[in-house]
């Protein structure tokens, strides 16, 4: 069995639609209003002169703002609201991206309107996302020794029920269903990390350089990462065009990536980003020897697994210089803000891990289904 979209648009027998369309259609219609938007010739002026024609849109995102980020609302309304909130800011993150297609769909990048959008909603989610932090508590840490110990814990962490889910249980169908979600992700992996790295000259970004070209296979197609994952997907009998799977990515997925356009875009959050990526690269020999284990007991070929078995052997060194020749270095740099990179650590692996378990609830749906 294959996974792949059909005309009914479902994979795996999962509605590729937000949850509960009949329930919470007023989020499906603005989000085609609003994709609308982005099409339209000088998008400010006209938003300028006819608001109606974003009305019913900005009502759905009040709505949203004011549900998602509340206590005690029922579990499926939240999560409508949060997964419409962070498709719209994908939809307008995307556009710092260069994605080969239609020129005109860049009409709008700098829109005025659609800045004030994305500002609105990350004010309030970024708000939410902190207050889970113990950010008093961070500032008090020596930042060089919270990284250190972080570091030495992450690298080989204990084996948990998700993980032994994944090695053990995942179906065939399950691991499709995986690559499928990861896509997003994996088939344009590390081109956020290039808007870091402009700017002056030093160890620290000389760094990050040799880190992204190993990323982009240095210079080399043929070995860049998203190479060979788009290699796992068409041996699977997945679409191996970017976003083919948009509308079955959980919003736990979307808001990993949707933090990360934001702490590459705003240079004030460059410590953030890089005690995130930091946990990120440690981590993912850990997480990819899942993958791996999983791939190898369903007796896949090594092109339906390669692209881990890579990462694996790149991530392990990529850990040690984003610890030692990033992060360390910039704690000495910036001392007063140091705890920021422990706050971006932080904050990755718990986004990581909402977003793992929130991958393998999908998974296992997904299955039932299949």
């Amino acid at each position: 069995m294959t996974v792949s979209l059909s005309p009914d648009r479902t994979i795996a027998g999962i509605s590729r639609e937000l949850p509960s369309a009949s329930k919470f259609s007023n989020y499906i219609e603005a989000e085609q209003q609003f994709i609308q938007l982005l099409t339209r010739e000088n998008l400010d002026q006209q938003v300028s002169a006819q608001p109606e024609l974003v009305s019913d849109f900005e009502a759905a995102s009040a709505t949203a703002l004011a549900i998602a980020y509340a206590e005690n609302i029922e579990a499926e309304k939240a999560e409508a609201a949060h997964l419409f909130l962070q498709r719209i800011l994908y939809r307008i993150n995307r556009l710092n991206l260069f994605w080969y297609d239609d020129l005109r769909h860049y009409k709008n990048e700098r829109s005025y309107y659609l800045q004030r959008v994305r500002d609105r909603i990350e004010a309030v989610w970024q708000a939410w996302e902190t207050a889970q932090v113990d950010v008093d508590q961070l500032r008090q840490l020596d930042a060089k020794q919270a990284l250190i110990e972080r570091a030495e814990a992450d690298l080989n962490p204990p084996l948990t029920e998700n993980k032994r889910y994944l090695r053990q249980e995942m179906t065939a169908e399950g691991y499709r269903y995986l690559l499928a979600i990861a896509s997003l992700d994996g088939l344009v992996e590390a081109s956020r990390m290039s808007r870091i790295l402009g700017g002056a000259s030093n160890e620290v970004q000389a760094t990050l350089i040799r880190v992204l070209l190993e990323e982009y296979g240095n210079g080399r197609l043929s070995r860049k990462h998203s190479t060979f994952f788009a290699q796992m997907m068409a041996e699977l009998g997945l679409k191996t065009e970017p976003e083919a799977y948009f509308d079955i990515v959980p919003w736990e997925v979307l808001a990993c990536i949707n933090h990360n356009f934001l702490l590459t875009e705003c240079k004030r959050h460059f410590l953030r980003y890089n005690g995130g990526l930091t946990y990120f690269e440690i981590a993912g020999p850990s997480i990819y020897t899942d993958y791996m284990k999983a791939a190898a007991r369903l007796g896949l070929s090594d092109t339906a697994m390669g692209y881990w078995e890579l990462h694996i052997r790149e991530d392990e060194r990529h850990g040690r210089w984003m610890l030692d020749d990033v992060a360390l270095p910039l704690v000495d740099r910036y001392p007063e803000d140091a705890w920021e990179l422990v706050l971006g650590y932080d904050q990755e692996k718990s986004m990581g891990d909402r977003a793992g378990a929130a991958v393998i609830r999908a998974i296992k749906q997904a299955e039932q289904l299949s």
